[in-house]
């Protein structure tokens, strides 16, 4: 048996018994509570730093023979950062998962787990500014003027889901967790539950309140013995999980545009788009977005190539030839 046989016989036999004890030598699950308890992140969010931190892991073992965390170091994250990239994933997902190890190991570093935090040397790829998707303004009106819903408690819900979803740029975890209680009619707010439990008053129109309580009425006739909390139930009267208000949204933005993004997130876009777009203040935005920082927002002040257009026809001396 020659030397590479040996190392990789060697590697073998330690991967087979880090697998075994992979919890208790990296500390995943005390860094998955953690985040839920004292952070609290979504599901969303911690289902994404799961698959993140699993990923490294694998990676340790299998291809740098690590078994515990006192080996790990700088190179073995360069090192792993350059595996992803050569694995075609895009500077936005690995700029991600380098967020994940750095809560990670900054969590390990204040428990005393480690002595030194690896990530203090690692650098994140540079990202592209890139603008937010959204639907045009045009295309928003024919969704709720032209597409045909069911008059059913499935049709209902899902217009009064989208409804919503565009009219408070709500995200999908924040309209599944939506209560009936949380609709105060007096003064035409939602009281919305945000990331880390951070609560804001979503203001809304007239016209919703007419569409809420019309689908409230369809909501309860058709689930009359379930006492559910949840705004949005599924068919078995069940809260609407984030996921379904995810393929809800897909599937009728699906019947008015052919961007690759059909996500509730779109919708979101779609929403503070909008209303910068008309003059709305960045501020203002970000309060209703839910947004910890201005910076969060001001991607938003972007504006739409069709308002573009028009601004350069008025406005430039040329501008009229473009029409022609």
């Amino acid at each position: 048996m020659n030397a590479v046989q040996k190392y990789s016989k060697r590697c073998t036999r330690k991967i087979c018994t880090a697998t075994r004890t992979i919890n208790s030598l990296f500390h995943e699950e005390s860094f998955y509570g953690y985040l839920s308890i004292e952070r609290r992140y979504s599901q969303h969010t911690l289902a994404a730093y799961r698959g993140d931190l699993s990923g490294f892991i694998q990676y340790c073992l299998e291809h740098q023979c690590l078994t515990s965390l006192s080996e790990v170091r700088h190179l073995h994250i360069r090192s792993w950062v350059v595996h992803l990239m050569q694995s075609g994933q895009s500077p936005r997902s690995i700029v991600r998962r380098l967020s994940c190890l750095k809560t990670y190991f900054k969590f390990l570093k204040k428990r005393g787990l480690i002595d030194k935090d690896p990530m203090r040397k690692v650098t994140a790829p540079r990202m592209g500014k890139r603008l937010p998707v959204f639907v045009q303004e045009s295309q928003m009106a024919a969704l709720f003027s032209h597409i045909e819903f069911a008059d059913n408690y499935e049709g209902w819900m899902a217009r009064t889901l989208l409804e919503i979803l565009y009219a408070t740029g709500m995200r999908r975890s924040e309209v599944s967790g939506l209560k009936i209680k949380d609709i105060d009619k007096s003064r035409m707010v939602f009281r919305v539950l945000g990331k880390g439990d951070k609560e804001r008053l979503v203001p809304f129109a007239p016209y919703l309140m007419d569409l809420v309580e019309k689908y409230i009425s369809i909501r309860h006739s058709t689930f009359s013995g379930i006492q559910e909390p949840w705004l949005f139930l599924n068919r078995k009267g069940e809260q609407l999980s984030p996921e379904s208000v995810y393929y809800t949204v897909k599937k009728y933005l699906s019947t008015i545009t052919t961007l690759e993004q059909r996500s509730p997130h779109v919708l979101r876009h779609s929403f503070a788009t909008h209303l910068s777009n008309h003059g709305a203040d960045l501020n203002a935005i970000k309060e209703l977005l839910g947004h910890s920082n201005l910076a969060s927002t001001q991607v938003y002040m972007h504006n739409d190539i069709e308002r573009l257009i028009k601004v350069y026809e008025q406005a430039h001396p040329k501008g009229e030839d473009t029409k022609e």
